[in-house]
């Protein structure tokens, strides 16, 4: 038997192993208790690395994740990805820009069918104080215009962390300020005539006076609701965030005057802290989403891997499901591990096959690559997940292709304009050579453009046996660059 035998031969065998474990594991899944629709592809922690990255807030709308998150700088940026696994690599995008010297804590919220950023800003010496910013129409990415500052505690005074409430069919805003008696930092509510104008300053209905909400320091802040079965729930972050027990507490709303701290039940015990068996620390501010398909809660916050990493651009977004107790209550878990594998939100776009029209042969993860370079080639159509690739609607009129097997995306290598350029494999970043117009050509196939080069992904020299290259050329609409993408 020749060497290339042997290749052929090992690789073949290597894809049936694959394919019939893929089987078994079906067969499994569907033997046990499980949710109709099918997991999002698959991720692991952190879903968004430094530096933009402390104090999350994630929302699912029509389909997609808008993403925003502490910037240190006067600039809010989002990030929009229809799947969790490709939120890192999604590019951002400037919406806002505050006039301030320091931005950090956006919270993004829809209300009567537009949207609203709050975000706290420092603006010289200048007490921090929450400003907001209203969307002109429906759509998360804006354009939005500044509304101004929320008149939330009296004489001006510092207000951070701020996220809306509905409650009872009004409109509150919760958010954290010194209590001007004893100073300690707290969680406050506000009535709201409108989004954008506070009815009244802030009272207080959460003050750090249990042991775990005073350690490396006596902090209440970043509020954020949960409504459930007719219950009310305001989870917060508890001690300091530079110290490694940053985490989370909640209070649940009991009737009777939302301003009044009585008509709130503090919890006794946190609900999300520290996990040193997985190496992670300050655990906390957060905020909740669901899956696409609306059957699933998740969480999304930051925290640090190390105890000496401090309240910076160290911490790192983390997203994970949670549950809800038999007696109704949220039980946000533990958090894992940046090394646990991860389902993604059921309801995520499901994988496509992308065949070439003319060589019926499908694109390939070459050799099973998982590293930046990983070759792209054609090869017989088999089921394998090296050949289901996730669209990624990147909401510009482009796509992110990536693999379902090495996690990579499919990329202009080089950023090639000539024809004959390069495609490859490399970590999703964003970046125009990642950017993938899908054009219909027709008969059930279509042109696969890259932003970038202009150029359309090609069957090389009309190849039509295992292996054969695939590149990019002027797009002339023949066979070799029609593709079945399904």
């Amino acid at each position: 038997m020749t060497m290339v035998s042997r290749q052929w031969t090992a690789r073949v065998m290597l894809r049936l192993a694959v394919v019939l474990a893929l089987v078994l594991s079906l067969q499994v899944a569907l033997g046990a208790d499980r949710a109709e629709a099918e997991p999002g592809p698959s991720f692991t922690n952190p879903a968004v690395g430094p530096p933009n990255s402390a104090d999350p807030t994630l929302v699912q709308h029509e389909g997609f994740y808008y993403y925003v998150a502490t910037t240190w700088s006067s600039q809010v940026v989002m990030r929009k990805s229809s799947t969790i696994a490709g939120l890192d690599g999604a590019a951002e995008q400037v919406v806002v820009e505050t006039g301030g010297d320091t931005m950090w804590a956006p919270h993004l919220e829809m209300i009567d069918g537009r949207w609203y950023l709050y975000y706290s800003v420092e603006q010289g010496d200048l007490p921090r104080r929450t400003h907001v910013a209203q969307s002109a129409g429906s759509d998360p990415m804006g354009p939005y215009t500044v509304l101004g500052i929320l008149d939330l505690m009296p004489d001006n005074e510092w207000a951070i962390d701020a996220a809306p409430m509905h409650l009872d069919g009004q409109l509150y805003m919760t958010f954290s300020a010194f209590h001007p008696g004893d100073g300690l930092q707290s969680n406050y509510i506000a009535p709201m005539s409108n989004p954008w104008t506070a009815a009244g300053h802030g009272s207080r209905i959460s003050a750090p006076t249990l042991s775990w909400e005073t350690q490396d320091g006596e902090v209440n802040e970043g509020t954020f609701p949960i409504h459930r079965n007719g219950r009310t729930f305001l989870t917060y972050s508890a001690s300091a965030c530079w110290g490694p027990n940053y985490k989370i507490g909640m209070l649940e709303y009991t009737g009777g005057d939302p301003l009044q701290q009585s008509s709130w039940y503090k919890h006794p015990d946190p609900i999300f802290e520290r996990n040193d068996a997985a190496g992670v620390y300050g655990p906390a501010h957060h905020s909740f989403f669901t899956s696409p398909d609306g059957t699933e809660t998740w969480i999304a916050y930051h925290a640090n891997d190390s105890e000496s990493d401090g309240c910076g651009t160290t911490r790192t977004t983390r997203v994970q499901k949670i549950d809800f107790e038999s007696d109704g209550t949220p039980d946000l878990g533990v958090p894992v591990s940046t090394s646990t594998v991860l389902d993604g939100p059921s309801g995520e776009p499901t994988p496509v096959q992308i065949r070439n029209e003319h060589s019926d042969l499908c694109l390939d993860d070459y050799e099973w690559g998982t590293e930046d370079g990983a070759e792209v080639r054609q090869w017989s159509c088999n089921g394998a997940a090296v050949q289901d690739w996730y669209l990624e609607d990147l909401g510009n009129g482009y796509h992110a292709i990536r693999n379902a097997y090495s996690g990579l995306c499919l990329d202009d290598y080089e950023w090639g304009t000539e024809d004959g350029a390069e495609v490859r494999q490399w970590s999703c970043n964003g970046n125009e050579v990642q950017q993938w117009e899908i054009v219909d050509a027709g008969g059930g196939y279509s042109n696969i453009v890259n932003r970038y080069s202009g150029l359309c992904l090609d069957n090389t020299d009309w190849g039509t046996e295992d292996g054969a290259a695939v590149q990019q050329w002027t797009c002339n609409d023949q066979a070799v660059q029609h593709w079945a993408v399904g």
